[in-house]
């Protein structure tokens, strides 16, 4: 049985198979399955095998077309992608050939109105990718409001974090906020609503609270540092960012680990330093073309990164990749008083 269509269009999905490579008998691992787009290509470029990990049991229930099509060659594993060295030795295998990892919310995601990641459709006060946690709507309800305001600040660069957070705890005194719309006329009350063809102003508020729940940032440093214990020399490391806060710390792990960094101009000769782990590919970011943002506006923040695993060491982990100011993930929410 052939693959069916799948609801989400992959993003620079002919970009991202050209830097992966697939060559024939070779294991991939997709960190990010979503509707199998990527893995989909992969598969049917070369006679390869795919590791496709999600943390969305609903992105892997989804997926009996493909696994019907491809077979033994495809393996579906629900998970993190931060968990992806773990993942794979439990799979079998303790090296591999590439990594994929498209990051952010899926389309399929943002479509669904019951899953809350949109301020687009109404729906509960959700965001979380997995199906344990702490909710969005919890958060905003119990949290305290300095919490609130460096979740914003730093994951939503969101220069009016401090009145938004007023606004909410206003809110929350009469009532519990619940719904994904009743969260956007929140932050439209104090940001102004919706103009043309711009970015909605709930879209800071949105991406930060969804960041801060996933522990997005965080998952990222896990999975690049677990990508360069796990690939093999010659393999590949593709990451397409869909915001500046990802983009910035995988330009700065491929930048550290090529080398790069260690160069503060190219006038000046190189620094002693650890040998490099990661060969930039020659492009060092791609973008959506014109083609396909007509047909798929959602790439117009799409940045793909690529690289090719040396044989040196990997390089210890390092924190510092992540934004300054970052707030911890909190498992347990306390109420305070006004920001």
């Amino acid at each position: 049985m052939p693959p069916t269509s799948a609801p989400h269009i992959p993003v620079l999905l002919s970009e991202v198979v050209t830097a992966i490579a697939p060559a024939e008998g070779e294991i991939y691992l997709d960190g990010t399955f979503g509707a199998g787009g990527y893995t989909r290509a992969v598969l049917e470029a070369a006679g390869c095998s795919v590791l496709a990990l999600d943390r969305d049991p609903q992105a892997l229930a989804d997926a009996g077309a493909l696994a019907d099509a491809f077979g033994a060659r495809l393996n579906l594993i629900e998970g993190c992608f931060g968990d992806m060295e773990a993942r794979a030795h439990d799979a079998g295998f303790s090296e591999l050939d590439g990594v994929m990892l498209d990051l952010g919310v899926s389309s399929m995601q943002l479509d669904q109105a019951e899953r809350g990641f949109s301020f687009m459709r109404d729906g509960p006060l959700d965001m979380r990718m997995g199906a344990t946690g702490t909710s969005a709507e919890d958060l905003v309800n119990e949290a305290d409001p300095a919490l609130l305001v460096s979740i914003l600040s730093v994951y939503g660069e969101e220069r009016r974090a401090r009145a938004i957070v007023r606004a909410f705890v206003a809110r929350r005194e009469t009532a519990r906020i619940t719904r994904t719309g009743e969260l956007a006329e929140i932050v439209c009350s104090v940001l102004g609503q919706p103009r043309g063809k711009g970015a909605h102003p709930a879209t800071r508020t949105f991406q930060a609270l969804r960041i801060y729940l996933n522990d997005e940032l965080g998952e990222l440093l896990r999975g690049l540092h677990a990508a360069e214990r796990l690939l093999r020399p010659g393999g590949r490391l593709v990451v397409v960012t869909f915001h500046s806060l990802e983009d910035r710390m995988v330009k700065k792990f491929l930048a550290n680990r090529s080398g790069r960094a260690g160069r503060p101009s190219r006038h000046l000769p190189e620094q002693a330093g650890p040998a490099s782990s990661f060969q930039e590919l020659p492009k060092r970011t791609q973008k959506a073309g014109a083609d396909e943002l007509a047909r798929n506006s959602r790439a117009r923040s799409a940045r793909l990164r690529g690289a090719v695993r040396t044989g040196a060491p990997a390089f210890p982990e390092d924190e510092s990749l992540l934004p300054a100011g970052a707030p911890q993930r909190e498992h347990a929410i306390a109420v305070g008083g006004r920001p």
